[in-house]
């Protein structure tokens, strides 16, 4: 029997908890993978901590990126055969369809191959944060070629494929972290500027680094009342872009600055683009094309962690500490 991981209450990392599980059997139009990797993401700990858009339906499985080869698929599959080296896109909801485990059963829909030149481990790094870096600075804000795109926690493995991404467009990222610590790295990473937002003042910093005329798009997963400062770093007819929420507080909407600025603020959640076939075939044909030039290359946290240490591996994803994806080999 396959290990499983699953939490049956709400709570801190310690809530996860790993048992030999029965094999499931995929139903029509899904597809079950022998799991080679997992990709954590933060999301997955605000599930398990049940401060989510989705609420957990207990004893719940969780977890949205997998590497693996698939070995059952269901009536109705054609477009996945046994014997595939596939990674799941977030595509489903995690109680019922959640990855962590020796074994994942998914939507057909969401799973695709990856360059046989990538690890299973890297293969776990791809759909989350290319697909969330895709549609916020593709699909919704439009970043072209000379602007400049302010990406907010860019060590994390969405910003520095934002970086990525913003680069291959000709765009300049600059990258914010909270110390310095983190600087020289991201700058390694693709970043043409780095700003520690906790040590130095974020506006003026921008300021001097545009010529006074701010970031074109400012990417975001914080939120909060730090948005006020991000919209006073931002150019006029600038678009703030938030996918996440970090800072459980309420944000404020910067109405002085928009109207100052012209501003454009737009939240989304990754579903509305990877849940509609025609999106997410967009998406990947940018993946697809990034990976194959050498423009987009998942970058893994260097700690490595076993299916048997997932909660030191949810400890290490809410320390902040982590630069790049925090992937689980299984």
């Amino acid at each position: 029997m396959p290990k499983i991981v699953r939490f049956r209450q709400t709570g801190g990392p310690e809530v996860l908890k790993v048992a030999d599980e029965p094999l499931v059997e995929p139903k029509p139009g899904e597809v079950r993978l022998r799991v080679q990797a997992l990709g954590l993401n933060r999301a997955e700990a605000m599930f398990r901590a049940g401060v989510y858009l989705e609420t957990a339906q207990l004893p719940s499985r969780l977890g949205y990126e997998a590497a693996g080869i698939v070995d059952a698929v269901g009536p109705g599959v054609t477009s996945i055969k046994v014997g595939d080296r596939v990674s799941t896109i977030p595509a489903f909801g995690l109680s019922e369809h959640g990855v962590y485990g020796e074994s994942a059963v998914v939507p057909a829909m969401a799973v695709a191959t990856y360059p046989a030149s990538l690890s299973p481990e890297q293969g776990a790094a791809i759909w989350m944060q290319y697909m969330t870096a895709w549609i916020g600075l593709i699909e919704r804000a439009q970043l072209q070629k000379g602007q400049v795109a302010l990406i907010t926690a860019a060590s994390s493995s969405v910003g520095l494929a934002a970086i990525q991404v913003a680069r291959s467009l000709g765009a300049t990222p600059i990258a914010v972290t909270r110390r310095s610590d983190k600087k020289a790295r991201l700058l390694e990473a693709g970043a043409e500027h780095a700003i520690a937002s906790e040590e130095e003042d974020l506006p003026q910093r921008v300021a001097a680094i545009t010529g006074g005329k701010g970031a074109n798009v400012i990417f975001d997963p914080v939120s909060g009342p730090y948005v006020e400062t991000l919209a006073q770093a931002a150019a006029r007819g600038a678009r703030i872009v938030i996918y996440g929420l970090l800072d459980m507080r309420p944000t404020p909407f910067p109405l002085f600055s928009a109207f100052e600025k012209s501003l454009w603020m737009h939240a989304f959640a990754l579903f509305e683009c990877t849940m509609d076939p025609a999106t997410q075939e967009r998406g990947k044909r940018f993946i697809y094309d990034g990976l194959q030039s050498g423009a987009l290359k998942p970058i893994l946290d260097t700690s490595a962690f076993t299916l048997d240490q997932i909660v030191e591996a949810h400890r290490h994803l809410e320390s902040n500490r982590q630069f790049g994806k925090i992937v689980v080999r299984v």
